[in-house]
């Protein structure tokens, strides 16, 4: 590459100033991680720093950083406590949406929203499209779409939204680092056999997003999918992170009934990726790959 034309990317950079919502989060903490790379401006708060939900609050914030552009990582992402804390998982979920998108609309802002497989009811035998029905079976699924369709309906223009599955990070609380714990703690772990999907890298997500800032140009909403490559059960991945990680603990394969939960999850939630691969010219990493450099990250791979 020439000179001038790290310039020219250096200078079409610049011209980025980006607030990232919820970061403090999985996702949110590897924007900031790789932001280093990038020659963005970037504003990270956290709910103390910004209330997404009071217009004024975001209004006062995009124009006093010259803001042109929101990554909203924030989310009600509590699935089970949401079923019985419907108010809060729809203040965040939906109403911040709502606001996002109202001052993006208003201030020819970019908006990328995050979003989740939990939008779909599982009942597919092949992987979401973006263009497939939504039938949500909980209430964090349900405000998530209520999201995505207030966006929708204000449709900022350059917008987009990313809907993503299983996420995990050397970042916050996820499944990888709870088998991490409990393999070690325990000799056996029953783990559900009977939800397929496949995994997401968050740090994998957050570098597409910043890869494709730039390219984002669209005058009406368009909804993506992303996550790893691949297909597994919660089984499968338990099983990998223990032959990862060399710990000594037998994983049982067992069936959703037998570990209820109050949010009922979706048994299948594949996601077709072609759409964001072929708008955007990527290419997704494989899942196992991918857990073995987070683990590399958390210091977990023997």
């Amino acid at each position: 590459m020439t000179y001038l034309n790290m310039e020219l990317i250096t200078t079409m950079y610049n011209k980025f100033n980006i607030l990232v919502t919820g970061s403090s989060g999985q996702l949110g903490s590897e924007i900031k991680e790789l932001s280093k790379d990038y020659s963005y401006n970037l504003f990270f708060t956290t709910r103390s720093e910004l209330d997404i939900i009071n217009k004024e609050d975001i209004k006062n914030f995009v124009n006093d950083n010259n803001i042109n552009t929101i990554i909203n990582c924030a989310a009600y992402t509590a699935v089970d406590k949401a079923e019985e804390d419907k108010v809060n998982a729809d203040l965040v979920n939906r109403k911040a949406v709502e606001k996002l998108a109202q001052i993006a609309k208003e201030n020819n802002i970019k908006l990328i929203h995050i979003s989740t497989d939990y939008v779909f009811d599982g009942k597919s035998f092949k992987p979401y499209t973006e263009d497939d029905m939504t039938n949500p079976n909980s209430v964090y699924g349900q405000t998530k779409l209520d999201g995505e369709l207030e966006m929708i309906k204000i449709n900022p223009s350059n917008s987009i939204i990313i809907r993503t599955s299983w996420v995990y990070s050397s970042f916050g609380n996820n499944f990888v680092k709870t088998m991490i714990r409990l393999g070690k703690e325990k000799d056996s772990l029953g783990v559900i056999f009977d939800q397929v999907g496949t995994p997401t890298y968050a740090k994998d997500l957050a570098k597409i997003i910043l890869d494709i800032i730039p390219n984002i140009e669209n005058k009406k909403v368009e909804v993506y999918n992303y996550s790893n490559e691949g297909v597994l059960s919660w089984y499968d991945f338990a099983k990998e992170i223990m032959k990862m990680g060399k710990i000594d603990c037998i994983i049982n394969p067992i069936e959703t009934f037998q570990y209820p939960t109050p949010a009922k999850r979706p048994h299948y939630s594949l996601l077709n990726k072609s759409k964001i691969k072929d708008t955007f010219n990527i290419t997704i990493p494989y899942w196992k790959d991918s857990l073995d450099k987070c683990l590399k990250v958390m210091g977990e791979r023997k």
